[in-house]
């Protein structure tokens, strides 16, 4: 069983930044895959960015492509997310996942979940 705890989440301005952190436990951290999702108010819970167990390979929507990066340091067991130029449409409850081996962008694919960390980006 693997435990994940989100951080970092606040409010912010337009055009500032934020980085999430997701601190896992309870498993083999480089057993997984791990991915950020997020849900904005009054809408279903999207895919934002991805990373492989050895951090090699990461992958994004095309909603954070170029503003949004992740990374990952297996010996501290927990997985990042620089959000750059933030924006309104920002605006969620951004959650870390888990799954076991393969890389996916598919919420149902993914094993563990955290708590989920709330940002606001205000104009």
């Amino acid at each position: 069983q693997v435990q994940l705890v989100e951080s970092g989440g606040g409010s912010v301005q337009a055009g500032d930044s934020l980085r999430l952190s997701c601190s896992a436990s309870g498993g083999t951290f480089t057993a997984y895959a791990m991915g950020w999702f997020r849900r904005a108010p009054g809408k279903e819970r999207e895919f934002v960015a991805g990373i492989s167990w050895t951090g090699a390979t990461t992958y994004y929507a095309d909603s954070s492509k170029g503003r949004f990066t992740t990374s990952r340091d297996n010996a501290k067991n927990t997985v990042y997310l620089q959000m750059d130029s933030l924006k309104p449409e920002d605006t969620a409850v951004y959650y870390c996942a888990a799954v076991f081996q393969i890389t996916s962008t598919e919420e149902r694919d993914y094993d563990y979940w955290g708590q989920g960390t709330q940002v606001t980006v205000s104009s």
